[in-house]
């Protein structure tokens, strides 16, 4: 698995265009386009499951807040809802053709490990607007098979914008890195029952890490329940016959 890259060499001005298009106009004909591509690809697989859908809150800004094992995990998480999901992608991704595609799809950048403010001022507007932000509880991906720890970062939205936080578990993402072996794997999304902060305009880091914590532990409670009735046949031998330990909180 490659390493993630961090580094753009472009500064924040290069971004204006992708966040000013988010900023001012919901997902395009885009979303739906490659909405129907991707479902029509899983969907035929079967490969998709949802659990408690009427967790997730209608017609109000919502922040989901998901575990992170693959690049294709904010589809996994809108599959089975109406509701269109927009969230941050890391600013190397935007370039010609695919930035069309992403900032037209409800997409906007980061540029991480830069305290990027421009990506939360996006995505206070699409909560203002009633949208659906998800923001990764990991801040990148899980580079195992298990899920590791909160970043501040799904703390500090959630606390200067007081919008509902659902807590979303996917389980199964973490073996498509095991695709060409073992076939797409069942991936399932859980979603929690939402949990709301009281609004802090100005978060002590301590107090945004707190608050991503206490959502996380409710993502990893459901991860872990599914971990135990789903972990696949050949994962648990694999694990038997390697003597790993599973880091089970």
């Amino acid at each position: 698995m490659k390493e993630q890259v961090y580094i753009d060499e472009r500064g924040a001005e290069g971004m204006v265009k992708y966040h000013k298009r988010v900023r001012e106009h919901k997902p395009s004909a885009m979303y739906d386009l490659v909405r129907i591509l991707m479902t029509g690809t899983y969907g035929a697989l079967d490969r998709v499951a949802a659990i408690d859908v009427r967790n997730v809150p209608n017609d109000v800004g919502t922040i989901f807040v998901p575990n992170h094992f693959s690049f294709i995990d904010h589809f996994y998480t809108g599959i089975h809802l109406r509701r269109k999901i927009q969230f941050m992608a890391k600013s190397q991704l935007f370039k010609p053709p695919m930035d069309f595609v992403y900032s037209h799809g409800g997409v906007f950048p980061v540029m991480r490990g830069k305290g990027d403010d421009e990506t939360f001022v996006t995505a206070q507007a699409i909560l203002d607007r009633g949208g659906v932000v998800q923001m990764y509880a990991e801040g990148g991906r899980s580079r195992g098979y298990y899920p590791t720890e909160a970043k501040r970062g799904s703390g500090l939205l959630a606390l200067t914008s007081g919008a509902p936080v659902v807590p979303v578990a996917i389980y199964g993402s973490q073996f498509l890195r095991d695709v060409k072996r073992r076939g797409f794997p069942k991936v399932t999304v859980r979603y929690g029952r939402p949990l709301q902060f009281t609004p802090i305009e100005d978060p002590t880091k301590e107090q945004q890490q707190l608050a991503a914590e206490e959502i996380f532990s409710r993502v990893l409670k459901m991860w872990w329940q599914m971990d135990e009735a789903l972990e696949p046949k050949w994962r648990r031998e694999e694990r038997e016959r390697t003597g790993e330990e599973v880091p089970r909180p």
